[in-house]
Protein backbone atom coordinates (compact mmCIF):
# COMPACT_ATOMS: atom_id res chain seq x y z
CA UNK A 1 0.00 0.00 0.00
CA UNK A 2 2.88 2.35 0.78
CA UNK A 3 4.41 1.73 -2.64
CA UNK A 4 1.16 2.22 -4.57
CA UNK A 5 -0.56 4.99 -2.58
CA UNK A 6 2.61 6.77 -1.31
CA UNK A 7 1.18 7.28 2.17
CA UNK A 8 4.28 8.79 3.83
CA UNK A 9 4.85 11.12 0.90
CA UNK A 10 1.32 12.44 1.36
CA UNK A 11 1.67 12.79 5.14
CA UNK A 12 -0.78 10.08 6.12
CA UNK A 13 -0.95 6.46 7.31
CA UNK A 14 -3.12 3.39 6.86
CA UNK A 15 -5.23 3.95 9.99
CA UNK A 16 -6.02 7.55 9.05
CA UNK A 17 -6.92 6.54 5.49
CA UNK A 18 -9.23 3.77 6.71
CA UNK A 19 -11.07 6.12 9.06
CA UNK A 20 -11.27 8.80 6.37
CA UNK A 21 -12.74 6.35 3.86
CA UNK A 22 -15.32 5.19 6.37
CA UNK A 23 -16.16 8.80 7.24
CA UNK A 24 -16.66 9.73 3.58
CA UNK A 25 -18.94 6.74 3.10
CA UNK A 26 -21.03 7.55 6.16
CA UNK A 27 -21.62 11.11 4.95
CA UNK A 28 -22.52 9.87 1.46
CA UNK A 29 -24.64 6.85 2.40
CA UNK A 30 -27.79 8.96 2.22
CA UNK A 31 -27.57 8.85 -1.59
CA UNK A 32 -28.54 5.17 -1.39
CA UNK A 33 -31.93 6.29 -0.12
CA UNK A 34 -32.31 9.65 -1.84
CA UNK A 35 -31.42 8.61 -5.39
CA UNK A 36 -34.03 5.81 -5.65
CA UNK A 37 -36.63 8.11 -4.08
CA UNK A 38 -36.06 10.75 -6.78
CA UNK A 39 -35.49 8.53 -9.81
CA UNK A 40 -38.53 6.35 -9.14
CA UNK A 41 -40.59 9.29 -10.46
CA UNK A 42 -39.20 8.39 -13.89
CA UNK A 43 -40.86 4.97 -13.73
CA UNK A 44 -37.76 2.98 -12.76
CA UNK A 45 -37.79 0.26 -10.11
CA UNK A 46 -36.50 1.65 -6.76
CA UNK A 47 -34.65 -1.54 -5.80
CA UNK A 48 -32.90 -1.57 -9.17
CA UNK A 49 -31.94 2.08 -8.72
CA UNK A 50 -30.50 1.38 -5.26
CA UNK A 51 -28.31 -1.44 -6.56
CA UNK A 52 -27.22 0.63 -9.58
CA UNK A 53 -26.46 3.56 -7.27
CA UNK A 54 -24.22 1.45 -5.03
CA UNK A 55 -22.41 -0.25 -7.91
CA UNK A 56 -21.81 2.98 -9.84
CA UNK A 57 -20.45 4.59 -6.66
CA UNK A 58 -18.18 1.57 -6.11
CA UNK A 59 -16.79 1.57 -9.65
CA UNK A 60 -16.48 5.36 -9.95
CA UNK A 61 -14.66 5.71 -6.64
CA UNK A 62 -12.41 2.77 -7.55
CA UNK A 63 -11.54 4.51 -10.83
CA UNK A 64 -10.62 7.64 -8.86
CA UNK A 65 -8.29 5.69 -6.57
CA UNK A 66 -6.53 3.80 -9.37
CA UNK A 67 -6.29 6.57 -11.97
CA UNK A 68 -5.51 9.58 -9.74
CA UNK A 69 -4.67 8.31 -6.22
CA UNK A 70 -7.00 10.91 -4.73
CA UNK A 71 -9.35 10.51 -1.72
CA UNK A 72 -12.42 11.62 -3.68
CA UNK A 73 -15.57 9.53 -3.85
CA UNK A 74 -18.18 9.41 -6.60
CA UNK A 75 -21.89 8.62 -6.69
CA UNK A 76 -25.00 9.69 -8.65
CA UNK A 77 -25.24 13.45 -8.16
CA UNK A 78 -28.08 15.38 -6.59
CA UNK A 79 -29.67 17.95 -8.88
CA UNK A 80 -28.89 15.99 -12.02
CA UNK A 81 -31.10 13.13 -10.82
CA UNK A 82 -33.95 15.62 -10.28
CA UNK A 83 -33.45 16.99 -13.82
CA UNK A 84 -33.46 13.38 -15.07
CA UNK A 85 -36.71 12.43 -13.32
CA UNK A 86 -38.79 15.61 -13.24
CA UNK A 87 -37.71 17.43 -16.42
CA UNK A 88 -36.64 14.83 -18.99
CA UNK A 89 -39.04 12.08 -17.92
CA UNK A 90 -41.68 14.39 -16.45
CA UNK A 91 -42.13 17.69 -18.30
CA UNK A 92 -40.62 16.47 -21.59
CA UNK A 93 -42.36 13.10 -21.39
CA UNK A 94 -39.44 10.91 -22.42
CA UNK A 95 -38.81 7.37 -21.19
CA UNK A 96 -36.14 6.82 -18.54
CA UNK A 97 -34.31 4.78 -21.19
CA UNK A 98 -33.92 7.90 -23.33
CA UNK A 99 -32.64 9.84 -20.33
CA UNK A 100 -30.12 7.08 -19.56
CA UNK A 101 -28.95 7.13 -23.18
CA UNK A 102 -28.36 10.89 -22.93
CA UNK A 103 -26.30 10.32 -19.78
CA UNK A 104 -24.34 7.57 -21.56
CA UNK A 105 -23.51 9.84 -24.53
CA UNK A 106 -22.57 12.63 -22.11
CA UNK A 107 -20.13 10.25 -20.43
CA UNK A 108 -18.55 9.27 -23.75
CA UNK A 109 -18.07 12.95 -24.66
CA UNK A 110 -16.54 13.57 -21.22
CA UNK A 111 -14.06 10.74 -21.76
CA UNK A 112 -12.96 12.32 -25.05
CA UNK A 113 -12.70 15.78 -23.46
CA UNK A 114 -10.66 14.37 -20.57
CA UNK A 115 -8.22 12.63 -22.91
CA UNK A 116 -7.77 15.78 -24.98
CA UNK A 117 -7.03 18.05 -21.98
CA UNK A 118 -10.06 20.30 -22.62
CA UNK A 119 -11.45 19.80 -19.11
CA UNK A 120 -7.98 20.27 -17.62
CA UNK A 121 -7.55 23.50 -19.58
CA UNK A 122 -10.90 24.74 -18.24
CA UNK A 123 -9.81 23.94 -14.69
CA UNK A 124 -6.47 25.73 -15.09
CA UNK A 125 -8.12 28.79 -16.70
CA UNK A 126 -10.08 29.64 -13.53
CA UNK A 127 -8.23 32.30 -11.46
CA UNK A 128 -6.79 31.17 -8.12
CA UNK A 129 -9.04 33.49 -6.08
CA UNK A 130 -12.12 32.07 -7.77
CA UNK A 131 -10.92 28.55 -6.99
CA UNK A 132 -10.69 29.51 -3.32
CA UNK A 133 -14.13 31.12 -3.47
CA UNK A 134 -15.53 27.91 -4.92
CA UNK A 135 -14.17 26.02 -1.91
CA UNK A 136 -15.84 28.46 0.48
CA UNK A 137 -19.09 28.38 -1.49
CA UNK A 138 -19.16 24.60 -1.42
CA UNK A 139 -18.63 24.75 2.33
CA UNK A 140 -21.67 27.00 2.71
CA UNK A 141 -23.61 24.72 0.36
CA UNK A 142 -22.70 21.58 2.32
CA UNK A 143 -23.63 23.23 5.62
CA UNK A 144 -26.95 24.37 4.15
CA UNK A 145 -27.70 20.79 3.03
CA UNK A 146 -26.91 19.63 6.56
CA UNK A 147 -29.22 22.21 8.12
CA UNK A 148 -32.02 21.12 5.80
CA UNK A 149 -31.41 17.41 6.38
CA UNK A 150 -31.61 18.06 10.10
CA UNK A 151 -34.93 19.86 9.59
CA UNK A 152 -33.39 22.87 11.37
CA UNK A 153 -33.96 25.09 8.33
CA UNK A 154 -37.42 24.81 6.77
CA UNK A 155 -39.65 26.63 4.30
CA UNK A 156 -41.18 29.86 5.54
CA UNK A 157 -42.53 33.27 4.57
CA UNK A 158 -38.92 34.40 4.14
CA UNK A 159 -38.18 31.39 1.84
CA UNK A 160 -36.20 29.69 4.63
CA UNK A 161 -36.56 30.01 8.37
CA UNK A 162 -35.55 28.31 11.61
CA UNK A 163 -37.77 25.46 12.77
CA UNK A 164 -40.20 26.21 15.60
CA UNK A 165 -39.47 24.13 18.70
CA UNK A 166 -42.84 24.82 20.31
CA UNK A 167 -44.24 21.29 19.95
CA UNK A 168 -42.74 17.84 20.08
CA UNK A 169 -42.79 16.26 16.65
CA UNK A 170 -40.39 13.73 15.07
CA UNK A 171 -38.88 16.58 13.04
CA UNK A 172 -38.33 18.68 16.17
CA UNK A 173 -36.71 15.79 18.04
CA UNK A 174 -34.48 15.10 15.04
CA UNK A 175 -33.50 18.78 14.85
CA UNK A 176 -32.56 18.82 18.54
CA UNK A 177 -30.51 15.65 18.12
CA UNK A 178 -28.74 17.23 15.15
CA UNK A 179 -27.81 20.26 17.28
CA UNK A 180 -26.48 17.91 19.96
CA UNK A 181 -24.60 16.03 17.24
CA UNK A 182 -22.91 19.23 16.05
CA UNK A 183 -21.83 20.04 19.60
CA UNK A 184 -20.56 16.50 20.21
CA UNK A 185 -18.61 16.45 16.93
CA UNK A 186 -17.15 19.89 17.68
CA UNK A 187 -16.08 18.83 21.18
CA UNK A 188 -14.41 15.71 19.78
CA UNK A 189 -12.52 17.92 17.32
CA UNK A 190 -11.46 20.34 20.06
CA UNK A 191 -10.19 17.38 22.10
CA UNK A 192 -8.27 16.11 19.08
CA UNK A 193 -10.07 12.75 18.95
CA UNK A 194 -9.25 10.79 15.79
CA UNK A 195 -12.21 9.92 13.61
CA UNK A 196 -14.26 12.64 15.31
CA UNK A 197 -16.68 13.15 12.40
CA UNK A 198 -17.47 9.44 12.16
CA UNK A 199 -17.84 9.19 15.94
CA UNK A 200 -20.20 12.17 15.87
CA UNK A 201 -22.43 10.37 13.35
CA UNK A 202 -22.48 7.13 15.34
CA UNK A 203 -23.11 8.81 18.72
CA UNK A 204 -25.95 10.91 17.29
CA UNK A 205 -27.47 7.77 15.73
CA UNK A 206 -27.25 5.93 19.07
CA UNK A 207 -28.96 8.87 20.80
CA UNK A 208 -31.71 8.63 18.18
CA UNK A 209 -32.15 4.93 18.89
CA UNK A 210 -32.41 5.66 22.62
CA UNK A 211 -35.02 8.36 21.94
CA UNK A 212 -37.09 5.98 19.82
CA UNK A 213 -36.91 3.21 22.43
CA UNK A 214 -38.14 5.68 25.08
CA UNK A 215 -40.89 7.04 22.77
CA UNK A 216 -39.35 10.50 22.70
CA UNK A 217 -38.81 10.09 18.97
CA UNK A 218 -41.85 8.58 17.24
CA UNK A 219 -41.29 7.75 13.55
CA UNK A 220 -43.59 9.39 11.01
CA UNK A 221 -42.90 8.13 7.45
CA UNK A 222 -45.30 10.68 5.94
CA UNK A 223 -43.04 13.45 7.26
CA UNK A 224 -39.91 11.64 6.10
CA UNK A 225 -38.96 10.64 9.66
CA UNK A 226 -38.36 6.89 9.70
CA UNK A 227 -37.39 4.41 12.39
CA UNK A 228 -33.72 4.63 13.32
CA UNK A 229 -33.67 1.08 14.73
CA UNK A 230 -32.49 -1.50 12.16
CA UNK A 231 -35.17 -4.12 11.47
CA UNK A 232 -33.25 -5.94 8.75
CA UNK A 233 -29.53 -6.17 8.23
CA UNK A 234 -28.92 -7.80 4.86
CA UNK A 235 -30.56 -8.40 1.49
CA UNK A 236 -29.13 -10.81 -1.10
CA UNK A 237 -31.68 -10.23 -3.83
CA UNK A 238 -29.99 -8.48 -6.79
CA UNK A 239 -32.38 -9.61 -9.52
CA UNK A 240 -34.03 -6.18 -9.73
CA UNK A 241 -30.95 -4.76 -11.48
CA UNK A 242 -31.94 -6.63 -14.64
CA UNK A 243 -34.81 -4.17 -15.06
CA UNK A 244 -32.48 -1.22 -15.69
CA UNK A 245 -29.17 -2.79 -16.81
CA UNK A 246 -28.35 -1.73 -20.40
CA UNK A 247 -31.76 -0.06 -20.66
CA UNK A 248 -30.04 2.91 -22.32
CA UNK A 249 -29.54 0.77 -25.44
CA UNK A 250 -33.21 -0.11 -26.00
CA UNK A 251 -33.65 0.40 -29.75
CA UNK A 252 -37.44 0.75 -29.83
CA UNK A 253 -37.42 3.52 -27.24
CA UNK A 254 -34.48 5.39 -28.76
CA UNK A 255 -36.25 5.49 -32.09
CA UNK A 256 -38.75 7.98 -30.66
CA UNK A 257 -36.10 10.60 -29.83
CA UNK A 258 -36.40 14.06 -31.39
CA UNK A 259 -32.85 15.02 -32.30
CA UNK A 260 -33.05 18.67 -31.14
CA UNK A 261 -34.62 17.68 -27.81
CA UNK A 262 -31.94 15.05 -27.32
CA UNK A 263 -29.14 17.55 -27.97
CA UNK A 264 -30.65 19.92 -25.40
CA UNK A 265 -31.03 17.10 -22.85
CA UNK A 266 -27.51 15.78 -23.40
CA UNK A 267 -25.97 19.27 -23.35
CA UNK A 268 -27.74 20.08 -20.08
CA UNK A 269 -26.35 16.95 -18.42
CA UNK A 270 -22.92 17.71 -19.89
CA UNK A 271 -22.85 21.34 -18.85
CA UNK A 272 -23.98 20.88 -15.25
CA UNK A 273 -21.82 17.80 -14.68
CA UNK A 274 -18.72 19.56 -16.04
CA UNK A 275 -18.85 22.47 -13.63
CA UNK A 276 -20.17 20.53 -10.66
CA UNK A 277 -17.21 18.17 -11.05
CA UNK A 278 -14.67 20.94 -11.52
CA UNK A 279 -16.16 22.89 -8.63
CA UNK A 280 -16.01 19.91 -6.30
CA UNK A 281 -12.46 19.00 -7.32
CA UNK A 282 -11.32 22.59 -6.83
CA UNK A 283 -13.06 23.01 -3.50
CA UNK A 284 -12.07 19.72 -1.89
CA UNK A 285 -8.51 19.88 -3.29
CA UNK A 286 -8.05 23.37 -1.84
CA UNK A 287 -9.21 22.12 1.54
CA UNK A 288 -6.69 19.26 1.42
CA UNK A 289 -3.86 21.57 0.22
CA UNK A 290 -3.48 19.45 -2.92
CA UNK A 291 -3.23 22.41 -5.31
CA UNK A 292 0.29 23.38 -6.39
CA UNK A 293 1.86 26.84 -6.13
CA UNK A 294 0.02 27.89 -9.29
CA UNK A 295 -3.35 26.80 -7.93
CA UNK A 296 -3.47 23.74 -10.20
CA UNK A 297 -4.38 20.17 -9.27
CA UNK A 298 -1.70 17.63 -10.22
CA UNK A 299 -2.96 14.47 -11.94
CA UNK A 300 -6.27 16.16 -12.69
CA UNK A 301 -6.53 14.24 -15.97
CA UNK A 302 -6.85 10.97 -14.06
CA UNK A 303 -9.48 12.46 -11.75
CA UNK A 304 -11.52 13.83 -14.64
CA UNK A 305 -11.22 10.58 -16.60
CA UNK A 306 -12.42 8.63 -13.57
CA UNK A 307 -15.45 10.91 -13.31
CA UNK A 308 -16.24 10.51 -17.01
CA UNK A 309 -15.91 6.72 -16.91
CA UNK A 310 -18.13 6.56 -13.83
CA UNK A 311 -20.88 8.49 -15.63
CA UNK A 312 -20.76 6.10 -18.60
CA UNK A 313 -20.78 2.95 -16.48
CA UNK A 314 -23.52 4.35 -14.25
CA UNK A 315 -25.77 4.94 -17.25
CA UNK A 316 -25.34 1.31 -18.31
CA UNK A 317 -26.17 0.09 -14.80
CA UNK A 318 -29.26 2.30 -14.63
CA UNK A 319 -28.69 5.56 -12.79
CA UNK A 320 -28.32 9.27 -13.55
CA UNK A 321 -24.97 11.07 -13.86
CA UNK A 322 -22.29 9.79 -11.47
CA UNK A 323 -20.02 12.57 -10.30
CA UNK A 324 -17.41 13.50 -7.69
CA UNK A 325 -19.17 14.19 -4.39
CA UNK A 326 -18.78 17.28 -2.24
CA UNK A 327 -19.02 15.01 0.80
CA UNK A 328 -15.52 13.79 -0.07
CA UNK A 329 -14.53 16.80 2.02
CA UNK A 330 -15.61 14.86 5.12
CA UNK A 331 -12.91 12.24 4.51
CA UNK A 332 -10.36 14.92 3.65
CA UNK A 333 -11.15 16.72 6.89
CA UNK A 334 -10.67 13.40 8.72
CA UNK A 335 -7.16 13.18 7.24
CA UNK A 336 -7.65 11.28 3.96
CA UNK A 337 -5.03 12.20 1.37
CA UNK A 338 -4.65 9.26 -1.03
CA UNK A 339 -6.55 6.75 -3.11
CA UNK A 340 -6.58 4.36 -0.15
CA UNK A 341 -9.35 6.52 1.32
CA UNK A 342 -11.27 6.14 -1.94
CA UNK A 343 -10.68 2.36 -2.00
CA UNK A 344 -12.22 2.04 1.46
CA UNK A 345 -15.23 4.14 0.45
CA UNK A 346 -15.62 2.13 -2.76
CA UNK A 347 -15.58 -1.21 -0.94
CA UNK A 348 -18.15 0.04 1.56
CA UNK A 349 -20.44 1.02 -1.32
CA UNK A 350 -20.00 -2.48 -2.73
CA UNK A 351 -20.82 -3.98 0.67
CA UNK A 352 -23.83 -1.71 0.92
CA UNK A 353 -25.51 -3.75 -1.82
CA UNK A 354 -25.74 -6.49 0.83
CA UNK A 355 -26.09 -4.41 4.00
CA UNK A 356 -28.17 -1.63 2.51
CA UNK A 357 -31.07 -2.10 5.02
CA UNK A 358 -28.65 -1.35 7.87
CA UNK A 359 -26.91 1.63 6.26
CA UNK A 360 -30.18 3.17 5.13
CA UNK A 361 -31.42 3.17 8.72
CA UNK A 362 -28.92 5.90 9.65
CA UNK A 363 -31.15 8.98 9.95
CA UNK A 364 -30.44 12.24 8.17
CA UNK A 365 -30.27 14.08 11.50
CA UNK A 366 -27.24 11.91 12.42
CA UNK A 367 -25.43 12.67 9.16
CA UNK A 368 -26.33 16.37 9.17
CA UNK A 369 -23.84 17.34 11.95
CA UNK A 370 -20.97 15.99 9.82
CA UNK A 371 -22.06 18.08 6.86
CA UNK A 372 -22.41 21.22 8.99
CA UNK A 373 -18.97 20.80 10.58
CA UNK A 374 -17.34 20.02 7.22
CA UNK A 375 -18.94 23.20 5.86
CA UNK A 376 -17.34 25.13 8.70
CA UNK A 377 -13.88 23.81 7.88
CA UNK A 378 -14.22 24.56 4.17
CA UNK A 379 -15.40 28.05 5.05
CA UNK A 380 -11.97 28.61 6.61
CA UNK A 381 -10.46 29.14 3.17
CA UNK A 382 -12.11 32.57 3.05
CA UNK A 383 -9.06 33.92 4.91
CA UNK A 384 -6.98 33.27 1.77
CA UNK A 385 -9.00 35.74 -0.30
CA UNK A 386 -7.67 39.23 -1.00
CA UNK A 387 -10.60 41.58 -0.38
CA UNK A 388 -8.49 44.67 -1.08
CA UNK A 389 -8.87 44.07 -4.84
CA UNK A 390 -12.58 44.71 -5.49
CA UNK A 391 -12.39 43.30 -9.02
CA UNK A 392 -11.41 39.97 -7.42
CA UNK A 393 -13.44 40.18 -4.21
CA UNK A 394 -16.89 40.87 -5.67
CA UNK A 395 -16.85 37.90 -8.10
CA UNK A 396 -15.63 35.69 -5.26
CA UNK A 397 -18.41 36.96 -3.01
CA UNK A 398 -21.04 36.30 -5.69
CA UNK A 399 -19.64 32.83 -6.29
CA UNK A 400 -19.81 32.02 -2.57
CA UNK A 401 -23.35 33.23 -1.89
CA UNK A 402 -24.99 32.05 -5.12
CA UNK A 403 -24.10 28.38 -4.54
CA UNK A 404 -26.18 27.79 -1.40
CA UNK A 405 -28.91 30.28 -2.32
CA UNK A 406 -29.54 28.68 -5.73
CA UNK A 407 -28.73 25.16 -4.50
CA UNK A 408 -26.31 24.80 -7.39
CA UNK A 409 -22.52 24.61 -7.54
CA UNK A 410 -22.52 25.28 -11.28
CA UNK A 411 -24.64 28.45 -10.90
CA UNK A 412 -22.21 29.72 -8.28
CA UNK A 413 -19.28 29.13 -10.61
CA UNK A 414 -21.18 30.85 -13.42
CA UNK A 415 -21.82 33.93 -11.28
CA UNK A 416 -18.15 34.09 -10.33
CA UNK A 417 -16.80 33.64 -13.86
CA UNK A 418 -19.20 36.04 -15.57
CA UNK A 419 -18.74 38.80 -13.00
CA UNK A 420 -14.93 38.31 -12.85
CA UNK A 421 -14.54 38.64 -16.62
CA UNK A 422 -16.93 41.58 -16.96
CA UNK A 423 -15.44 43.55 -14.05
CA UNK A 424 -11.84 43.01 -15.11
CA UNK A 425 -12.52 43.85 -18.75
CA UNK A 426 -14.58 47.00 -18.18
CA UNK A 427 -12.43 48.27 -15.31
CA UNK A 428 -9.37 48.22 -17.59
CA UNK A 429 -7.56 45.46 -15.72
CA UNK A 430 -6.88 43.36 -18.80
CA UNK A 431 -3.33 44.67 -18.98
CA UNK A 432 -2.52 44.01 -15.35
CA UNK A 433 -4.09 40.54 -15.36
CA UNK A 434 -3.78 37.80 -17.86
CA UNK A 435 -7.33 36.83 -18.80
CA UNK A 436 -7.23 33.55 -20.67
CA UNK A 437 -9.15 32.94 -23.87
CA UNK A 438 -11.00 30.16 -22.08
CA UNK A 439 -12.31 32.61 -19.48
CA UNK A 440 -13.86 34.65 -22.28
CA UNK A 441 -15.28 31.49 -23.85
CA UNK A 442 -16.68 30.26 -20.53
CA UNK A 443 -18.27 33.64 -19.88
CA UNK A 444 -20.01 33.61 -23.26
CA UNK A 445 -21.14 30.00 -22.83
CA UNK A 446 -22.57 30.69 -19.38
CA UNK A 447 -24.46 33.72 -20.65
CA UNK A 448 -25.83 31.71 -23.59
CA UNK A 449 -26.83 28.93 -21.21
CA UNK A 450 -29.10 31.26 -19.24
CA UNK A 451 -30.51 32.81 -22.39
CA UNK A 452 -31.18 29.66 -24.38
CA UNK A 453 -31.74 26.89 -21.81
Amino acid sequence: MEKFFKLKENGTNTKTELLAGLTTFMTMAYILAVNPDILKASGMDPQAILIATALSAFLGTLFMALLANYPFALAPGLGLNAYFAYTVCGDMGYSWKVALFAVFIEGIIFIVLSLTNVREAIFDAIPTNLKTAVSVGIGLFVAFIGLQDAKLVVDGSTLVTLRSFGERTPETVGAVLAIIGVLITSLLMIRGVKGNILLGIVITWILGIMCELSNIYIPNPEAGMYSVIPSKFISLDFSALSQTFAGCFDGDTLGSIKIFDFIVIMFSFLFVDLFDTLGTLIGVSAKADMLDENGKLPKIRGALLADAMATTVGAVLGTSTTTTFVESAAGVTAGGRTGLTAIVTALLFLLSTIFSPLFLTIPSFAIAPALIVVGFFMMGNVTKLDFSDVSEAIPCFLCMVVMPLTYSISDGIAAGIISWTVLNVFSGNTKGKKISVLMYVLTVLFVLKYILL
